[in-house]
């Protein structure tokens, strides 16, 4: 694919615009761990809620869905709602509000909060951090190869004379450029470089749909 001069400009422009974000924002995420992990408790609900949406927007999700729709046609459409309320929905009216008067800041903490320091509460944090360990590599491991496809369809550049090694440096560029202004500027980043893309998503989805 070919992208012309203003394509590459608009994508060098949102990688320099979410990487000073992510610095420009990590004085706040200074101070306390509260601040870096929670973005001290003082982010609006709207905030957080357009933060989440626009993790919706998922190439991986969406070909996954895809696929889905392949193996058990329309009635793939119910199988979302698994998540959403189940997850999302359910712990947001019932464990939120437990956590948050909990004042605690992970769910190590959590742990011995709730059910206490002995054998059988270590050996459930023990499984906790496994499985925690487990998601996050697993997800890691899946947006990479995801997010690596789709910029190397798109990019008129070959890293690699190989597909699949092409595939995966690209991945590893993108995760190192989001790991850069995660760690840098914790909850409040993270927060607000979602915020951004929503916008920029919702802006190109408005657009395609009315070229559509």
């Amino acid at each position: 694919m070919t992208l012309n001069p203003i394509d590459l400009a608009i994508i060098a422009g949102y990688l320099i615009l979410t990487l000073g974000l992510g610095f420009w924002v990590s004085r706040l995420s200074s101070g306390s761990l509260s601040n870096y992990f929670l973005a001290g408790n003082k982010l609006p609900w709207y905030v957080l809620g357009l933060s989440n949406a626009s993790g919706m927007f998922d190439v991986g999700g969406t070909m996954w869905m895809v696929g889905l729709l392949v193996v058990y046609g329309l009635k793939s459409v119910f199988i979302p709602w698994l998540w959403p309320v189940f997850n999302q929905i359910f712990l947001m009216v019932f464990l939120a509000v437990w956590l948050r008067r909990s004042g605690k800041l992970t769910g190590a903490e959590w742990m011995t909060f709730r059910f206490g320091d002995g054998p059988g509460a270590r050996a459930s944090h023990l499984i906790n951090v496994i499985f925690a360990l487990i998601m996050v590599v697993g997800m890691l491991a899946y947006g990479f190869l995801g997010i690596g496809k789709l910029v190397a369809e798109f990019s008129p550049w070959r890293l690699a004379a190989d597909p699949e090694i092409n595939d995966k440096l690209y991945g590893l560029i993108v995760v190192a450029l989001t790991t850069l202004y995660s760690v840098k500027g914790g909850m409040y980043s993270v927060v607000m470089t979602e915020v951004l893309q929503f916008f920029i998503k919702l802006i190109v989805c408005v657009a395609i749909a009315w070229i559509a």
